[in-house]
């Protein structure tokens, strides 16, 4: 005899392991904030910065930024290893607080 499915049951751990992972997406973006000295950013000025990041078109200005995020994640693997927590889900931002010099930091997804 077969045994029954809860789908409830499976429905909710799914809902509960969904929420945990983006709590976690939402920690991580927030460490890698601090990481790049990008917190020292109004919050208006870094959205900014990430929307024309997102709109943007031009292929070899978004190579630049994955190129400079991760030569910033190398840089800070070597320092000990505190990058590796952040780099999990695969998004590069520009080293240093500069984020709003000229091209603006960006999360490459």
């Amino acid at each position: 005899m077969r045994k029954v499915r809860d789908y409830d049951a499976e429905l909710k751990a799914l809902g509960h392991k969904a929420r945990q992972l983006k709590a976690k997406r939402v920690e991580q973006l927030g460490a890698l904030v601090t990481a790049t000295g990008a917190d020292a950013l109004d919050a208006e000025t870094l959205a900014g910065v990430l929307l024309d990041a997102v709109a943007s078109s031009d292929a070899g200005e978004k190579e630049a930024w994955r190129a400079r995020g991760a030569a910033f994640f190398q840089r800070r693997g070597r320092k000990g290893g505190g990058a590796a927590a952040i780099d999990e889900s695969g998004s590069a931002a520009e080293p240093g607080g500069d984020a709003a010099g000229g091209s603006g930091a960006t999360a490459n997804e």
